[in-house]
């Protein structure tokens, strides 16, 4: 059974994503203070993700999204595996993220009336094959030819293991992300494209919203357009921006609230008083149509957004 973005589009004016995989992880007694991050579990103890995507249907996620963020033929080769095996690994991150949606949905998904959910494919930015915090600035300076490269592969694993969407998700500059887009319009692959920002109009890698949108404007197989992996206290006027000039759909899935050391590879702080639920309803009523969690949200922040969007739709 297969579905895609449209399909899902139809049934539902709001797609609720899924939530942070590491965070879930770590309760479960792993250490990701890797380079390999959560595609280190993908290699070692790849049961412990599928009861994560399992858990995030469970609590309310329309779409589940592969645990690939960070894995790619070159990072898992720095730890001494094959390219082979790479691929085998990057494959096995969605075939677990497809083998939970269709557990969860004969177990409860169907008799419950849920809508079938969306298997996405991550693809996170070059800057975190790189694990030094750059994917957070987009201070690197590589050419296409070497972004092609790095992405392409996994890309392709990915879609021919039943990725029917993917999130090209926090990026730090426009540039590897209108490279990144054009080898999804070659592959004729659905996808959204995700910003990591500074502020309410500006990603990490400096340039503006309106910059962004026009860059990547009339792509065919484009499908959303948004923010993730920012202080979810901007994301009211990143929404603002986009819909002043995109009539995409806007995707929104930020940070808890807490703040990242990304050498340390430690999380500084605490929650906002104000829950995640009640920022995301904030978010979907300013005109979001696709919300879910970043880095430290939880199943009961996913749940949170299924239950008051549940009670709005009675």
């Amino acid at each position: 059974m297969r579905t895609n973005f449209d399909e899902v589009r139809k049934q539902k004016d709001l797609i609720i994503l899924d939530g942070a995989m590491a965070t879930e992880l770590e309760k479960k007694g792993f250490n990701l203070n890797d380079e390999l991050w959560s595609a280190k579990v993908l290699a070692e103890h790849p049961q412990a993700i599928k009861e994560v995507h399992f858990d995030y249907y469970k609590n309310g996620a329309d779409a589940g999204t592969s645990a690939s963020y960070q894995a790619s033929i070159q990072g898992f080769a720095k730890k001494g595996y094959s390219a082979r095996e790479a691929k085998d690994f990057i494959a096995y991150s969605m075939e677990l993220l497809i083998e939970a949606r269709k557990e969860w949905w004969e177990k409860e998904g169907k008799s419950q009336g849920r809508i079938f959910p969306l298997a996405v494919g991550s693809i996170g930015p070059y800057g975190a094959y790189l694990a030094d915090g750059s994917e957070y600035t987009g201070s690197y300076s590589v050419s296409e030819k070497v972004l092609e490269e790095f992405h392409i592969t996994r890309m392709e694993v990915l879609k021919e293991a039943g990725a029917e969407l993917f999130a090209l998700e926090t990026f730090p500059c426009l540039y590897e992300a209108v490279v990144c887009a054009n080898m999804m319009e070659r592959m004729e692959a659905d996808y959204y494209i995700s910003f990591s920002f500074q502020n309410g109009n500006q990603i990490n890698g400096g340039n503006t919203i309106k910059e962004c949108v026009k860059a990547l404007n009339g792509l065919k197989y484009i499908k959303a357009i948004g923010v993730n992996c920012t202080q979810p206290q901007y994301v009211k006027e990143i929404i603002k921006n986009y819909k002043e000039v995109t009539s995409l759909p806007i995707v929104v899935y930020p940070n808890s609230g807490e703040t990242y050391d990304a050498l340390g590879k430690v999380w500084h702080g605490s929650k906002e008083q104000i829950t995640y639920g009640e920022w995301a309803k904030d978010w979907y009523h300013t005109g979001a149509s696709i919300i879910g969690g970043c880095c430290r949200t939880t199943p009961n922040d996913i749940n949170q957004i299924y239950s008051w969007y549940a009670k709005e739709h009675q």
